[in-house]
């Protein structure tokens, strides 16, 4: 009875920590783009960081080849598969279009979020034109 409980809570604390993980993914890529246009008007010059502008094109890029292909991010796949082990209860779909539910009870279709990750991977891509990185 004491080793369920221990690995059902273990479960539970990966299912959170992968949610976890996934939020400040979210963040960064959202944020990220937030924050690299308002730092070109405010003169911030680590918005113009190589490395960072990499990883960040690298993530949005990650999303939309997934939302292209029909496939659900391997974070949420982990969290739902923890939670699962746990007796817990999971959702279906994306991590973004259950969050959105749940937050704002807002239901859209899939192609919605398809077409929102394209075009906020193109204002990622456009701001390598406006706020270039350096070399």
């Amino acid at each position: 009875m004491e080793s369920e409980l221990v690995s059902k809570t273990t479960y539970l604390f990966a299912a959170d920590a992968v949610l976890l993980i996934h939020f400040l993914f979210v963040c960064f890529v959202v944020l990220g783009l937030v924050l690299i246009l308002a730092g070109k008007p405010l003169a911030w010059d680590w918005v113009h960081n190589r490395p960072f502008r990499i990883v960040h094109l690298f993530a949005i890029g990650i999303v939309v080849v997934q939302s292209w292909l029909g496939a659900i991010c391997p974070l949420t796949l982990w969290e739902m598969n923890w939670r699962e082990k746990a007796g817990d209860a999971v959702y279906t779909g994306s991590f973004i279009a259950h969050w959105l539910e749940r937050l704002l009870f807002y239901q859209a279709p899939p192609w919605v979020f398809i077409l929102i990750y394209t075009l906020f991977s193109s204002l990622v891509a456009l701001s390598w034109y406006w706020v270039r990185p350096r070399k």
